[in-house]
């Protein structure tokens, strides 16, 4: 930055790489850089809305793959589901690096479970119930993990759907949406379940695939190329992906409007 720049007085110079400014202030002292480490900073490269519905014997979890930084379109073929095992997936919305480290922990504790021998795993309810103590943990040292996870799954042939967002607010539903879903889907899957309130699978998956197909339209960081796994009672859960629409230089609308609906489509192979 110019020497003739505003602020440049106060910051002498811009922090190297990796470090923060912390500009003077009559309780911090002097001004100066810090390391970056540990402070809460912002999401870089996020991913939009995750859905889930219940249906009678199962769940289904779709998201799509983009990765965006900020508005550019960075990343097309990136998954934001997680098979934890094979009763449990989950799918997460926003910071993909902060997801990338939850799935690390995740995966050594499956791991380390598996190691006992003793024919438990982790169920669901459980991975929601220790998600919600990580996130209120690291919301209340000022350095969240900035995701919405949503949960599903199927154990002792009960089903399970369940949200928890980087501040700790948790709660389970019968259908659940994160990002611009929230806004767009929720109220979509809302109005079938107050008409029906247990839905087939076949109708969970037309319900899923209207409104991915609704999200890729009006979401500006959406994209169409899904990723969807539906676990089930008795069937070993697998997140299955399927193919972006490869008409270039179309809008959202027209020709390739057409497309989506294919792709979406296809999730009838999958679910």
């Amino acid at each position: 930055r110019s020497r003739d720049a505003p602020g440049a007085a106060i910051l002498g110079r811009e922090p190297r790489p990796g470090r923060r400014h912390l500009r003077a202030s009559p309780g911090h002292g002097a001004a100066g850089t810090v390391p970056a480490e540990g402070s809460p900073g912002s999401p870089m490269v996020t991913g939009t809305s995750v859905l889930g519905v219940k249906f009678s014997g199962g769940v289904i979890i779709a998201a799509d793959m983009m990765g965006s930084y900020g508005s550019l379109a960075r990343f097309r073929s990136i998954s934001r589901l997680l098979k934890v095992n094979d009763t449990t997936m989950l799918g997460a919305s926003g910071d993909y690096a902060d997801f990338q480290y939850l799935k690390q922990i995740i995966d050594q504790m499956v791991i380390d479970e598996e190691l006992l021998g003793d024919g438990h795993s982790y169920s669901p309810k459980a991975i929601h119930s220790w998600l919600t103590r990580v996130m209120y943990n690291r919301r209340s040292k000022i350095n969240p993990l900035w995701n919405t996870v949503v949960i599903g799954g199927c154990y002792n042939g009960e089903s399970f759907l369940g949200y928890v967002d980087m501040l700790g607010v948790a709660y389970e539903a019968s259908t659940l949406a994160t990002g611009y879903g929230a806004y767009l889907a929720q109220p979509l899957m809302r109005e079938v379940l107050e008409k029906k309130s247990s839905l087939t699978k076949e109708e969970a998956r037309d319900l899923i695939e209207r409104c991915m197909k609704i999200l890729y339209y009006r979401d500006a960081r959406s994209f169409n190329r899904v990723r969807a796994s539906a676990p089930r009672a008795g069937v070993p859960v697998w997140p299955r992906s399927r193919g972006p629409c490869r008409n270039s230089g179309a809008g959202r609308g027209g020709v390739l409007g057409a497309a989506v609906s294919r792709v979406l489509r296809s999730l009838r192979g999958v679910v």
